[in-house]
Parts: structure tokens; C-alpha cells; sequence
């Protein structure tokens, strides 16, 4: 089995970093100048013991990898990059390539269905970071992760067995799940905060934030009868798994933060808090505070505002005019 990563970013990068240590078959996807450092020097993998040059083969689009049987795609990129991605691969590579969805958010496994036969869902709980070129960050050591794995949209064969016998070589922890899209809608929720930690500095208003976005978060899939896993089952399986230590001169924070941090001009917001909006639509339910949230986290994106520019009181005061209004 080969691991195209595509997209190598905090989540793609110590993914098919830590596959390459455990002497697994790599190719990564990458673009811009993280690229040409990756092919120039290596990717840089730190944690916070070691730190390892690692000479990963990359390239800059699925039309460059050498396809062979055996192959399983790793989708890594965040949820607004899946569908040209999808549109790229499935010219280069065709339909019938396994492809995991290593990413946050409920979209993008539907979305890969339309154009692949054979779809995994990921839950993804790796604290990394991506915040210069050529370089990822993982925050936990000795385990990197959980990475829990089903078939989409439910289910267990061959595929999803190999992939978590292979994460689970790699300094990652991994299971099989038959009902893998349950801890991706648990996981749904938790992510609602993404949007916060981008946004606003830390304090009580924006915990009550927070606290406002997964109400109406767990509101709207009750109204739209879709299960997710309790949240006292998701803390039983993180248990002790993870032990995380922040370190660096500026530690990442949630991936939309980092987009913010990075300045690439997008947020995946739309696929977090704005699936919730979706979801609420769509079943009567009214999402005021997601759907701010998801506004507000476009407009920095769109306008190249650094992470921390909004105050939550402000957004808070914005949501209770509106409620009187």
C-alpha cells in the first residue's frame, strides 16, 4: 500500500510524515513554496522532542504521481479545496483509487462519492501545525494521534482494516469503525469552535460563544435525526491517548486560525459552522450564532485580517441586536 497524501499540510504533513518514519510508501501533494522547500530540502517534522528532515517525494499535482496498483489516497486539504482536488484526481488517477478523507467536516466524503466507488471516513484528532513553509508541527508525542477509520458511509471491509493496521504503525492509534460518520458529526461540533479561536482572543465571552455554537449544533441534528456520538463516548475514546505540549516561538492554534495566520485568502468555515447553517435550514431550526460566525471568519479570510482582529463581546452584543431587533 502507497499513501498519496494530497495535501500536506498540518494534518497531511505529520500524517505522511510520521508514515514515512514507520517506513511506509509516500508520495505527498503539495503547492506553492511549501512545494519547492519540500523538494529542495526535505520535510521538516518536528514535535516536541525531535525534530527530523524527512526526504519525502513531492510533487505539485496528482497528473505527476506514477499511479500503480495499491495506491490509497490520503485527502488532507481543507474542506474549500476538496472539489477541484477531486476534479484533478480522478483525471490523473480514475475512479476506482481508494481515497480516505483525513479532514475535518461531513462534506467531503459525499462529495468524493460522485466521482470515486471506494470512499473512507477519517476522524481526525491530531493536534499539528503548518505555519511556514517546508515545516509541520506535531504536538503530541509518544502518540501522534487518533485516527479512527470506516468505510463511507458506513461500514467496514479490507481497505478500512489495512488503512488503521497502518496508522496505527505509524505512532497514530486507529480502529475500524462501522459507524465512522457518528465521531465525525461528534467531531463536527467540537470543530464549531474553529471559528471563535480564529476570530477573537480567548475569554469568557468567547467560551460563551463556543458554548452558543454547539447548542444550536446539537439543536439542528437532532431536529435533522442525524446520530452523533455523546460527547462522554468521545472523551472515553480520547482518554489519556494524548499527550499535547505547544511549543515554538508561536504555537499554531485551530486550523482556521491558522489559514488566518498564513494569510491564503480562505477558511473552511463554510463546511464547519456553515454546514450546521445548512443543516438548520434545511430542517426549520434557526442558527444565528453559527451562521455569524461563519461571516465573520470570510470576511477576515477574504480581507487578510490576522487571527485574534474581532472582540467576542462585540460579536455577542452584534447577536443580541438582532435577537431584539
Amino acid at each position: 500500500m502507497r499513501f498519496i497524501v494530497y495535501g500536506a499540510g498540518a494534518i497531511g504533513g505529520v500524517l505522511g510524515g510520521r508514515l514515512h518514519q514507520a517506513g511506509h510508501d509516500v508520495v505527498l501533494v503539495a503547492r506553492g513554496e511549501h512545494l519547492h522547500r519540500i523538494q529542495r530540502y526535505g520535510l521538516r517534522l518536528e514535535d516536541p522532542e525531535t525534530t527530523a528532515t524527512l526526504r519525502i517525494p513531492a510533487v505539485a499535482a496528482p497528473a505527476e504521481v506514477d499511479w500503480r496498483d495499491g495506491d490509497v489516497v490520503a485527502l488532507a486539504m481543507k474542506s474549500d479545496g476538496t472539489g477541484a482536488a477531486l476534479a484533478e484526481l480522478v483525471a490523473a488517477a480514475g475512479p476506482d483509487v481508494p481515497v480516505c478523507c483525513v479532514q475535518n467536516g461531513v462534506a467531503n466524503e459525499r462529495a468524493a462519492l460522485r466521482r470515486f466507488a471506494h470512499v473512507y471516513a477519517v476522524c481526525v484528532m491530531m493536534p499539528a501545525g503548518h505555519l511556514e513553509p517546508g515545516v509541520v508541527q506535531a504536538y503530541s508525542v509518544p502518540t501522534t494521534g487518533i485516527l479512527d477509520v470506516g468505510r463511507y458511509p458506513d461500514g467496514i471491509d479490507e481497505t478500512a482494516t489495512a488503512l488503521a493496521e497502518r496508522f496505527g504503525t505509524a505512532s497514530f492509534v486507529a480502529q475500524p469503525r462501522p459507524d465512522i460518520m457518528r465521531w465525525k458529526y461528534r467531531k463536527l461540533l467540537m470543530n464549531l469552535a474553529n471559528a471563535v479561536d480564529a476570530l477573537v482572543p480567548e475569554d469568557d465571552d468567547a467560551v460563551a460563544l463556543i458554548d452558543a455554537a454547539r447548542a444550536e449544533g446539537e439543536a439542528v441534528l437532532a431536529a435533522a435525526g442525524i446520530d452523533a456520538v455523546p460527547m462522554a463516548e468521545d472523551r472515553q475514546r480520547r482518554g489519556t491517548i494524548l499527550h499535547i505540549t505547544r511549543f515554538g516561538t508561536r504555537p499554531a492554534g485551530s486550523s482556521s486560525w491558522q489559514s488566518l495566520y498564513r494569510g491564503t485568502g480562505t477558511i473552511e468555515a463554510d463546511y464547519l459552522n456553515g454546514e450546521i447553517v445548512l443543516l438548520g435550514r434545511l430542517a426549520g431550526v434557526p442558527t444565528p450564532v453559527n451562521e455569524l460566525l461563519a461571516r465573520r471568519a470570510n470576511d477576515l479570510a477574504r480581507t487578510g485580517r490576522t487571527p485574534g482582529s474581532l472582540r467576542a463581546a462585540d460579536l455577542r452584543a452584534e447577536l443580541a441586536g438582532a435577537a431584539e431587533g
